[in-house]
């Protein structure tokens, strides 16, 4: 065990918000971090087996927008149907064009890397989720597991 400890909560499903926690533990990971991540409420939407993630970029203002989109289209405009769609796809184009790993891959490696995927058992009843809609190596636990790891941890990150 490494005297180093990481804990992460994520709690977002979005295409956006689905990077930081699997950046943040595989980086931790590979520097000798024992690291969990304990996903709730939508942030359990990154352990499906087929995630369909989706950016928004409507009440996103950071969101940089192609062909400076944020600097000439109206805010009301990103509510138009299929936005998020067109949005999302335009994303994904762009981060497969740069060589960003995937959602999936960057999940495997925190899998290779031993790091310990938390669902909120919680959470799983609340919505009515089903194991078998979740990738195989993760553990089912509550809020107090987490917290037992929280509490020894030299870092703990809310994503």
């Amino acid at each position: 065990m490494s005297d180093k400890k990481l804990a992460i909560i994520a709690t977002k499903g979005t295409l956006d918000w689905a990077y930081p926690p699997f950046i943040l533990a595989s980086t931790a990971a590979a520097l000798g971090y024992e690291t969990q991540i304990f996903f709730t409420f939508y942030g359990l939407q990154l352990l499906k087996k087929n995630p369909n993630l989706q950016v928004s970029p409507l009440g996103n203002p950071g969101m940089p927008m192609p062909m400076n989109m944020d600097k000439w289209f109206p805010v009301i405009g990103t509510a138009i149907p299929g936005m998020q769609s067109i949005m999302s796809s335009m994303m994904k184009a762009k981060m497969k064009k740069k060589g960003v790993a995937s959602v999936e891959d960057l999940r495997d490696l925190c899998v290779e890397a031993e790091v310990k995927l938390i669902a909120c058992q919680m959470t799983v009843d609340l919505f009515d989720m089903n194991s078998s809609d979740f990738i195989e190596d993760i553990d089912y636990a509550g809020a107090a597991t987490f917290f037992e790891f929280a509490g020894e941890s030299d870092i703990n990150l809310f994503v």
